[in-house]
């Protein structure tokens, strides 16, 4: 009886489907047949409607892009070199002179003084903007008490175009009624006529050149600095590293490739600059604030000698080509990560 009771109790369980010599691996193998099934079918069902709904748009999607290149780019540029080979007032038709323009270019010391004012203005324009712009960034980037009102402050510049400032500082400049007229004598010019010293012009197209952009070079740093782990700065202060030395052994590294990216901003803008130099010394005292762009303005728009000016136009379009070879240089082309590892 107790056998029995134990019997109904338990009753015998019928043997799973497919047990016995390969009845397990017989339902498994059913089972995961139809499954494989259905996620080959699900996976093929994605990949096809992957293929033709979000893969990677067609040339068709660039085309207006290109389009816009094209006509307002390239075509300009090579229209500009055809113009460097003749003779052009603007009203007329063109007359081809051959090398003519381009003789005139090697021999006149006006246009080797505009390149040579060119590069120094780059040159100068990235060591004097880029130590400041990094430190700026840096600092913005961080939680310090009053940061965010006194950024927006500093970006102010930023808001304004650059003739509208070219011409508020052109009567801050001036030595009848500006305010180098009380400050001038401070800075060694005891009459105030800042403008029309040589370099003191120049020093001030570098001064308010600086004065607007720097905010601009600075933000671009503040975005590098805040996608900085702070991990590595937690690490770096367990080791018993400082301040200076965290921005030398972790922030500079980490920012190489925003550092590339604004001096390439930088250098095509002071290459190209020419509204300011228009405002406030119209290329002087004499030529010693003529850069590349305002000597082109001259020729072609004052002079209405368009075949020069786009000679000097080339010029400036190669020369903007830097761009390229300093990001070749650094090795910035290839993308490298300044995260990787983490």
């Amino acid at each position: 009886m107790a056998d029995a009771a134990t019997h109904d109790r338990h009753p015998a369980r019928e043997p799973r489907r497919g047990a016995g010599p390969g009845g397990v691996g017989k339902g498994r193998s059913e089972r995961g047949g139809k499954g494989e099934g259905r996620r080959s079918d699900r996976a093929g069902g994605r990949a096809g409607v992957g293929r033709a709904a979000v893969g990677r748009p067609g040339v068709v999607w660039a085309l207006p892009g290109a389009l816009f290149f094209v006509f307002f780019a390239v075509a300009p540029m090579v229209l500009v070199l055809a113009l460097a080979f003749t003779d052009w007032d603007g009203i007329g038709t063109p007359s081809w002179t051959g090398m003519s323009n381009w003789s005139r270019l090697w021999d006149d010391p006006e246009t080797h003084q505009a390149i040579w004012l060119s590069l120094v203005l780059t040159v100068l324009t990235w060591v004097f903007q880029t130590p400041l712009a990094l430190l700026l960034g840096v600092w913005a980037a961080g939680r310090q008490r009053n940061r965010a009102v006194l950024s927006a402050i500093f970006f102010l510049p930023l808001l304004g175009s650059s003739v509208a400032l070219a011409l508020v500082w052109k009567s801050l400049l001036d030595p009848n009624f500006g305010l180098i007229a009380d400050i001038g004598p401070a800075l060694g010019f005891a009459d105030g006529d800042l403008l029309g010293d040589s370099k003191g012009a120049f020093g001030a197209i570098l001064f308010v050149t600086a004065w607007q952009f720097i905010p601009l070079h600075t933000l671009i740093y503040q975005g590098g600095a805040r996608a900085i782990p702070r991990s590595l700065y937690d690490a770096a202060a367990i080791d018993g590293a400082g301040t200076v030395r965290q921005f030398f052994s972790i922030t500079l590294p980490q920012l190489r490739n925003t550092i590339v990216t604004s001096s390439v901003i930088m250098v095509v803008g002071a290459l190209t600059f020419f509204d300011t130099v228009l405002i406030l010394t119209k290329g002087g005292p004499g030529t010693d604030t003529t850069i590349v762009p305002y000597l082109m303005y001259k020729n072609g728009f004052q002079a209405f000698d368009l075949g020069y000016a786009s000679a000097v136009a080339t010029i400036l379009v190669v020369a903007t080509t830097v761009s390229l070879l300093l990001v070749r240089l650094t090795g910035f082309a290839a993308m490298r990560s300044t995260r990787e590892g983490m």
